[in-house]
């Protein structure tokens, strides 16, 4: 299993992303800071995404949405879940069952 860590302060990879645009390479930034120069690349490619220059993914605006609505998706159907059990309970319960084999 992988090791997880905290991620980064946006400022802290804000600065590293202004470092490399300025000429500096990942690889000495790896060097000096901790972040693996893979790293750095990736903070780098994200802002030029955000940036519009780079339209090869989704933009950090973008990716929060998609996490947004996906968590939305799983709450809904936890409540979809719930409402037709519910549902059926209670048909069950008052007798109101319809028959499987009707039509309507």
């Amino acid at each position: 299993m992988a090791k997880h860590r905290t991620p980064y302060p946006a400022e802290f990879r804000a600065q590293m992303v202004e470092l490399v645009k300025a000429g500096r390479t990942p690889e000495e930034l790896a060097k000096e800071f901790e972040p693996t120069a893979q790293t750095i690349y990736n903070w780098v490619a994200q802002a030029d995404r955000d940036a519009g220059t780079r339209h090869d993914g989704l933009t950090t605006a973008e990716r929060a949405e998609l996490t947004r609505l996906r968590r939305k998706v799983r709450q809904l159907e936890v409540e979809r879940d719930i409402l037709s059990k519910a549902a059926a309970w209670f048909a069950r319960e008052t007798g109101t069952v319809p028959d499987k084999g009707s039509s309507s």
